[in-house]
């Protein structure tokens, strides 16, 4: 029998030169770019919903509190302790969305992985819409649990996966705004179906909390079940709440028991408290300002409709993400490049990122977006874009 023999050092990473040639070729490769601290590119790329991630009293409350508490958190809160702040924060979620209580992760994608993983397991079969956030489909993948990704917005599809399952707990996954193509699921008959073959629901509320329902307070607080006993809540902080990190909101004992298991919650290093104490800020304003959502809403709409009437394929939003259909997977990253030549930034996902198979931009609205901005906005997607 002959063996292998050995590659040199410097030839060990060839498969990555080949591999991202054929990215390349594909017109699918990744850059990344230098954003300067004050820019006067429009943006329309981020998901700074409710425009607080620059305002003065979420960014002092930021600096205030690292002054107070340090740059880090220094380790896992099980191993180094809570601070007051992030005690705070989860108090006024889950008080905020109508729920029991909230559990505060160092991201979105955490608070997902943690989910997802610790509510399933080997017993369970895990029933996803195909088109989940990536995070949501690695907690799927790790969960060690039977998995089923169903057809996008398809409930038919979801209530023959869980009729049919082998294992006797059952799990549901879905955004409530889909982060790529900006459609809502329909959730109020999702938890149906759900409870009708006794499964719980999680929802990544994270492109829903602050923009849609009774003054932002989401997706899943709009379809009245934020304090159902068999409903989860994920989202993230550093989108309308402009900070950073992630939260799973839902029953007290759905939380003690990420506390015990979530991994991406027990061994992590836990939320700076400088990104704790502008969330909680942020809720705050939100709180006091709840005209924020509408603005949102309406902007998106604004500007969807002068993409439309300018003969672009683009759906009307029914909340902040708005989806812009281009040719091919090239033509989207040239056209983004071309926005960003004439100081729109705008973002474009492709496949395989777009699970769809569609490549688009993909626009988001904000609160403090002006009609200059949304006027200015369509006129330079429309005349750059791919003939």
């Amino acid at each position: 029998m002959t063996s292998t023999p050995p590659l040199p050092p410097e030839n060990v990473f060839d498969w990555l030169d080949a591999e991202g040639e054929r990215r390349a070729e594909a017109g699918l490769s990744r850059r990344m770019w230098l954003r300067p601290a004050q820019h006067t590119e429009l943006d329309l790329a981020g998901d700074d919903y409710l425009g607080l991630a620059r305002d003065k009293r979420v960014a002092g409350a930021a600096a205030a509190a690292a002054l107070r508490w340090g740059a880090g958190s220094t380790g896992s809160r099980l191993v180094t302790g809570t601070t007051e702040l992030h005690a705070e924060l989860e108090h006024e979620l889950a008080r905020f969305c109508g729920a029991q209580a909230a559990l505060v992760f160092s991201s979105g994608f955490t608070a997902n992985l943690g989910a997802v993983t610790a509510l399933s397991g080997s017993e369970a079969a895990i029933v996803t819409d195909k088109a989940v956030h990536a995070s949501l489909a690695e907690g799927c993948r790790l969960s060690r649990g039977d998995i089923a990704a169903v057809a996008h917005s398809t409930p038919s599809a979801i209530q023959h996966a869980l009729a049919t399952r082998r294992k006797p707990r059952a799990l549901v996954v879905t955004e409530s705004v889909f982060s790529v193509d900006g459609t809502l699921a329909p959730l109020g008959e999702l938890a149906g179906i759900c409870r009708a073959h006794s499964a719980a629901l999680v929802v990544d509320d994270a492109h829903g909390f602050g923009v849609l329902g009774e003054g932002g307070r989401g997706a899943v607080h709009a379809a009245g079940l934020s304090s159902e006993p068999d409903v989860v809540t994920t989202m993230t902080l550093s989108n309308a709440l402009g900070s950073q990190g992630g939260a799973v909101v839902g029953p007290r004992r759905v939380i003690r028991h990420l506390v015990d298991t979530a991994r991406s919650f027990v061994f992590d290093a836990s939320l700076a408290p400088a990104s704790a104490a502008a969330a909680l800020t942020a809720l705050q304003v939100l709180k006091a300002e709840p005209e924020l959502p509408a603005k949102v809403i309406n902007n998106a709409g604004n500007l969807a409709m002068e993409l439309k009437s300018a003969g672009l394929r683009v759906e009307l939003p029914e909340a902040a993400v708005i989806s812009v259909q281009a040719p091919t997977p090239e033509s989207a990253t040239v056209w983004a490049e071309a926005c960003a030549e004439q100081g729109i930034q705008v973002g474009f996902s492709r496949p395989p990122s777009a699970p769809d198979g569609v490549a688009r931009l993909r626009l988001t609205a904000r609160a403090d977006l002006s009609e200059a901005d949304i006027d200015r906005a369509a006129k330079v997607i429309a005349a750059t874009a791919p003939r």
